[in-house]
């Protein structure tokens, strides 16, 4: 709520608070962990095309970084506009320009992962598009739609040693990004 709370005031375009802040706190709380174990980071997207400079998206960043001081682990804030730019050389398959933050949640390694949430005014927004059954459920489930199998595998494995309650999904052998 902290975070929700901070990133509301930053008014960003389209933001959500999302992947595993959202996914692995669901996770601890269904096994009773405290509510940050595991937790690396917070992923804070926003979707700005009007400047898809790396210096717009910094300033964005520096100007945050006062208000997230005192949140115990990081805050990475990422303009999803940009993604197209960098995605190829870190990952190694090319990435469409998305349409709004959205697309950028709906391309993650895992079903799963794909959930954003904010605050607009009192109210929530969730943005769910596979639903919350497997998080609640502990499974993780590939979503081959960019991110290669050796991301989704990495994770999982990852994933897997903090919660080794979770099932995790095989990769479809007939599935390329």
């Amino acid at each position: 709520m902290d975070v929700l709370d901070r990133a509301a005031r930053l008014d960003l375009p389209g933001w959500y608070v999302t992947a595993g802040a959202v996914f692995q706190t669901v996770w601890n709380t269904v096994t009773g962990r405290p509510a940050t174990f595991g937790i690396k980071d917070y992923d804070l997207f926003y979707f700005d095309p009007a400047d898809l400079s790396w210096e717009a998206e910094d300033q964005v960043i520096q100007r945050s970084r006062p208000l997230f001081e005192e949140v115990t682990a990081q805050v990475e804030i990422r303009n999803e506009a940009r993604v197209h730019l960098w995605y190829e050389a870190k990952f190694g398959v090319a990435c469409a320009p998305y349409a709004g933050t959205e697309d950028a949640i709906d391309s993650f390694a895992a079903t799963t992962c794909c959930i954003g949430i904010r605050l607009d005014g009192s109210r929530w927004r969730v943005y769910a598009p596979h639903g919350l059954a497997d998080v609640f459920n502990m499974v993780v489930r590939p979503n081959p739609v960019l991110a290669p199998r050796e991301v989704y595998e990495d994770k999982s494995r990852r994933w897997r040693q903090e919660w080794p309650e979770l099932t995790v999904l095989p990769w479809p052998t007939s599935a390329t990004p």
